[in-house]
């Protein structure tokens, strides 16, 4: 019998290289796979579609993926449908908030690979804030320094925008506040002091982070103003607050060593007087 020219003698089609180069893939080319969930619940009105788009991320340089990520969960977090994990819709939704390279990134994966909420977040966040970017970002913040022309209201608000550019910095708020003041010019710092009772230390966390924030809202403007006035060969006015703030603490401390010598029998208090 003679040997069929499209088999191969063992009862399987015979293919050519042609028939290889032929398409034979799937129609849908989207790496993110379609929930498999109530197909007739899972309906996405035109109008939500259009509000996820307004918000579109491209994978340009000055764009923040944490920023988008949270506005996109906010409006995901106002959809609830019957029977719809919150997961499912954004999977569904996520696509119509990328555009250009970035959309052109999360659909490089394999086909209907990406099924899992996390595993879509994981990948966009390790292409757009690598770990390199989260290190730059966390020595932006441990290394802060207040400019020379800077208030302290301006200088809280920069070094907060520094926080929520790298949400993952890691840093508790012990440590963020004690960042902060150690960035901080010396006026600054016995400003602080002086506000805090004496010393800034002797503060928790949060009520070190009260005070710094109160401070900056209360006198942004007044503070701003000194620093500008400058007189050449002298020192800048914000001197005379700085040594306001110095006798003040010092006049706080001999208050509190008077109080102690008070309950100390007659004979120690002569000998501690003496002593002094």
């Amino acid at each position: 019998m003679a040997e069929n020219p499209h088999g191969n003698g063992r009862g399987r089609k015979r293919r050519t290289l042609e028939d290889y180069a032929a398409f034979t893939g799937p129609i849908n080319f989207n790496s993110i796979a379609q929930p498999t969930v109530n197909a007739t619940n899972m309906e996405m009105k035109p109008t939500l579609i259009h509000l996820v788009q307004s918000n579109q991320f491209n994978g340009l340089t000055h764009e923040n993926p944490y920023t988008h990520l949270s506005t996109f969960l906010e409006i995901c977090n106002t959809i609830k449908i019957h029977q719809v994990p919150d997961e499912a819709i954004c999977l569904s939704l996520f696509p119509f908030s990328l555009a250009g390279n970035a959309k052109a990134c999360v659909n490089s994966f394999p086909y209907n690979s990406l099924n899992d909420w996390d595993d879509v977040v994981a990948k966009f966040l390790k292409k757009y804030f690598p770990q390199s970017k989260v290190n730059k970002g966390k020595q932006k913040i441990y290394s802060f320094q207040q400019d020379i022309n800077e208030s302290l209201g301006q200088a809280w608000e920069r070094f907060k925008e520094l926080l929520r550019k790298t949400l993952v910095h890691g840093f508790d708020q012990h440590t963020q506040i004690t960042f902060f003041v150690a960035g901080h010019r010396s006026q600054t710092k016995l400003m602080l002091d002086a506000s805090a009772g004496g010393n800034i230390k002797w503060k928790t966390p949060e009520e070190a982070y009260e005070l710094v924030g109160n401070m900056a809202a209360s006198g942004n403007d007044t503070y701003n103003e000194r620093t500008h006035l400058k007189k050449k060969g002298v020192l800048e006015l914000q001197s005379q607050d700085a040594l306001l703030a110095q006798n003040k603490i010092m006049t706080q401390e001999l208050e509190a060593l008077m109080k102690k010598l008070s309950q100390l029998p007659q004979e120690l208090q002569n000998a501690s007087l003496a002593q002094h």
